[in-house]
């Protein structure tokens, strides 16, 4: 299916694109995978450091319609990655969150059904499940465009996948943790009891091909993922080191969830269970506001979130054996060198 196919990957130079490719460029998949970013010099390392023809690199920016439908022609497939993703920056500027997140989206799913691109898979975080931040809240809006979209495109499959904290990614704070031990400095822990799910960029290139395989319109995807304390993770990561460094509480930061929702009640009573993955479809209602306020559903008082709470938790072990396998601990802890280090 997937021969003499092209796929364009939206922020395809960040680590997720890395990981794609890695996949990808080791099979006969795609004739020609095209990335779009707005960052030469990452295009310029990526290109350098993967020397494959079936690569063709695209600048321009999401939020640009224009350059979004140039590097769209002749497509057939859509991973739509690219999204300003730190809470702290898009809090202070949530109008460039919006710009990329939410109008940049739609100019990608309106370039894809003009050029009949057969399916667009967007990329959303847990932080759309009841958000308290502007990035939230920017993806939350993102998801409901796409929904949208898939209602009306008759050509174009428009679905979604949505994943918690990839862990080791830019930003995280597993590379923050390690550094902080290398450089014999306290771990600064914000809530030693504060959740999260523990994803590897793997699982999330899983999620988006097992979505890729089986999406229906406006279908949302996501994986079964385990969950730990950020007490136990750094604790999993002094041992891994042989380090003491010592524990210091800084306290919550601004627009932080003491644990994340993949799931929200009211998708779970629709859930689809296929094994490691649940599927929600959408909400194909139209404007009979009836079955919006004078109709509910029963079971949504009973049923609950699926959260970094109440998942699977993985203790002090059970994190080290999954901090094992991140290429960044394979090559800084352990010093293998061919772990692979993505780019991101």
């Amino acid at each position: 299916m997937l021969n003499n196919k092209t796929l364009l990957i939206t922020g395809g130079t960040g680590s997720f694109g890395s990981a794609v490719l890695h996949r990808f460029l080791q099979t006969d998949h795609f004739s020609e995978i095209r990335i779009f970013s707005r960052d030469e010099k990452k295009q310029d390392d990526m290109r350098n450091s993967m020397k494959n023809d079936k690569l063709k690199f695209y600048i321009g920016d999401v939020r640009d319609l224009g350059s979004v439908e140039r590097a769209m022609r002749g497509v057939d497939y859509v991973f739509h990655a690219a999204a300003l993703k730190q809470v702290p920056s898009c809090e202070f500027f949530p109008i460039e969150a919006t710009k990329t997140n939410v109008f940049g989206t739609q100019n990608v799913i309106s370039a894809a059904i003009t050029n009949k691109v057969k399916k667009v898979i967007c990329l959303s975080t847990d932080k759309a499940a009841y958000p308290i931040n502007a990035m939230g809240i920017s993806k939350a809006l993102m998801e409901k465009i796409a929904i949208a979209a898939s209602r009306d495109s008759t050509e174009t499959t428009v679905c979604l996948t949505r994943y918690g904290n990839v862990m080791a990614s830019r930003g995280s704070v597993i590379p923050l943790f390690l550094k902080q031990i290398q450089n014999g400095q306290p771990l600064t822990i914000t809530d030693p009891n504060m959740t999260r799910f523990l994803m590897s960029l793997e699982d999330a290139v899983d999620l988006v091909l097992f979505a890729f395989e089986h999406a229906n319109p406006g279908d949302l995807f996501v994986n079964k993922a385990p969950a730990g304390t950020i007490r136990d993770l750094a604790q999993a990561l002094k041992e891994l080191c042989n380090a003491d460094n010592e524990i210091k509480i800084i306290g919550t930061r601004h627009g932080e969830k003491l644990y994340e929702t993949l799931c929200t009640r009211e998708e779970m009573t629709k859930a689809e269970d296929m094994g490691e993955f649940y599927r929600i479809p959408a909400d194909n209602r139209d404007l009979n506001y009836a079955q919006y306020f004078s109709e509910g559903e029963e079971e949504i008082s009973v049923v609950e979130d699926y959260h970094s709470h109440n998942t699977e938790q993985q203790g002090v072990e059970g994190m080290k054996k999954l901090l094992s396998e991140l290429p960044l601990i394979k090559r800084e802890v352990f010093g293998d060198l061919t772990a692979i280090q993505y780019a991101g």
